[in-house]
């Protein structure tokens, strides 16, 4: 754990930056600010996360305060704000899917997996949590993997277990 006055060291890529600089260039000089969301999603598909450091530089290149960048992370839950496993499993735990057994499908995913909600397996590969509505009442309990953001329906047990072997083999 880094200490209060330790930093890491944040180096974004060529192609980071390339694509950062084509978001703001579609808004109008002074108005970078409107470009922080899909900067925000960049980066955190190259870094699998947006950590503290990462935001900092983000403020840095837009020409913003850090924390109009720490608001909007910390605000929407598509951000994750520590580690993610290679493959996050979320799963809609609103009342339409919790009526047909979506609590039981979130501790049933920590159980395989050996880990809390939020925590990263061992090797990397996955990490789990409860999401609001996914737009999928009808059939659920449903959830989604991100980062490409994947629907699955009707979750059972099974289905969940067919799932995760499917991830480990697709690494």
């Amino acid at each position: 754990m880094l200490s209060v006055t330790e930093t890491r060291e944040i180096i974004f890529s060529a192609d980071l930056l390339n694509k950062m600089g084509e978001v703001v260039s579609h808004f109008p000089d002074g108005k970078q600010k409107s470009a922080l969301l899909p900067i925000l999603h960049d980066v955190q598909a190259e870094f699998g996360w947006v950590s503290p450091e990462a935001m900092d530089k983000v403020a840095d290149f837009l020409e913003i305060e850090p924390i109009e960048v720490y608001e909007v992370a910390t605000f929407y839950s598509m951000f994750f704000l520590r580690p993610q496993g290679k493959f996050v499993l979320e799963v809609c735990r609103t009342g339409p899917c919790c009526l047909v057994g979506a609590e039981k499908i979130i501790s049933y995913i920590g159980e395989k997996l050996g880990v809390k909600e939020g925590q990263v397996t061992a090797d990397g590969l996955f990490s789990y949590r409860g999401v609001e509505c996914l737009a999928a009442c009808g059939y659920a309990p449903v959830l989604q993997i991100g980062p490409e953001y994947t629907f699955y329906e009707n979750l059972t047990t099974e289905s969940v277990d067919q799932l995760i072997e499917e991830l480990k083999n697709k690494n």
